[in-house]
């Protein structure tokens, strides 16, 4: 497709949530250089109180947009957030919409990416219990993960991005004292990865606890992290209303809010529409 005047699809998410709200205060923002198109239909409902039918739509909306960033016929999609419990009563068998876009895509290589206004951030592992992360993080996976991550930051417009990889333990271990991840699996990847992506500076492995400050400030602009809430308590203490989540290594962005449905507060006009905002120009700056 031409990126002259680019096409960015959007869903609703569950419509008894606050998609429909934020998607409507985000659209009212957004530059008219490109068209938003609505992956599927509204459907009627009461804020607050989702449905069988509120669910049957969150999932129709999904299909069509991945079926549209199949076919190409849009650049990029901003995703409202979903109920995945109801989703799972419909046969709706992934974590959540980052590996439902992968399989439908028929893409392997994939990572989360959550990235706001000050903070980007790579995860090695996702939703696993704390103490699965040392057996799990190896140092192919953090190459695969730095990869993907450089290439979402020269998609969206840093050429020549800079990349630390967080260290693992306390004080990076302290050599040796408190683990040895940081130099028998993390560094091992800085070498590969300079390799690999010769545009982007990779260091580290970094102090965990410095090394998002850091970041924050202007140091770096993504840090490869390798669990969880290493990476997402400081992202969410500094970009909470901002921050988005991206799918990356699909073949067009699929970007998010992240937030959830907050049914809560659904219709009572008060949900911010920060990260949804951010969202959209996410997915613009991808495909110019």
């Amino acid at each position: 497709m031409s990126v002259e005047r680019p096409v960015i699809g959007y869903t609703l998410g569950d419509q008894a949530g606050i998609g429909p709200e934020v998607i409507r205060a985000a659209l009212e923002t957004l530059p008219d250089s490109a068209e938003y198109r609505l992956m599927g239909k509204e459907v009627p409902c009461t804020p607050g109180c989702p449905t069988e039918d509120t669910a049957k739509a969150a999932l129709e909306h999904l299909e069509l947009a991945a079926e549209a960033l199949r076919s190409g016929s849009i650049d990029a999609v901003v995703t409202a957030p979903i109920c995945k419990e109801a989703l799972h009563r419909l046969g709706f068998n992934y974590p959540g919409q980052t590996e439902f876009f992968a399989d439908r895509l028929g893409v392997k290589d994939f990572a989360m990416c959550l990235t706001g206004k000050h903070l980007t951030v790579a995860l090695c592992t996702t939703h696993v219990a704390l103490a699965d992360v040392p057996r799990l993080l190896q140092t192919e996976e953090i190459v695969r993960v730095g990869k993907l991550v450089a290439n979402f930051l020269q998609r969206t417009g840093k050429l020549n991005p800079r990349i630390a990889l967080a260290g693992l333990n306390p004080h990076n271990g302290e050599n040796g004292a408190f683990g040895h991840e940081e130099s028998t699996i993390i560094a091992l990847a800085i070498p590969l990865l300079q390799q690999a992506v010769p545009g982007a500076t990779f260091s580290g492995p970094h102090v965990p606890d410095c090394v998002y400050r850091d970041a924050a400030q202007g140091g770096f602009d993504a840090i490869v992290a390798p669990y969880h809430d290493q990476a997402l308590i400081p992202l969410k203490l500094i970009d909470f209303d901002n921050a988005v989540n991206a799918t990356i290594g699909l073949p067009r962005l699929r970007v998010s809010p992240d937030h959830g449905t907050a049914f809560g507060i659904a219709g009572k006009g008060i949900a911010t529409p920060s990260s949804t905002i951010r969202a959209f120009q996410v997915a613009l700056s991808s495909v110019r």
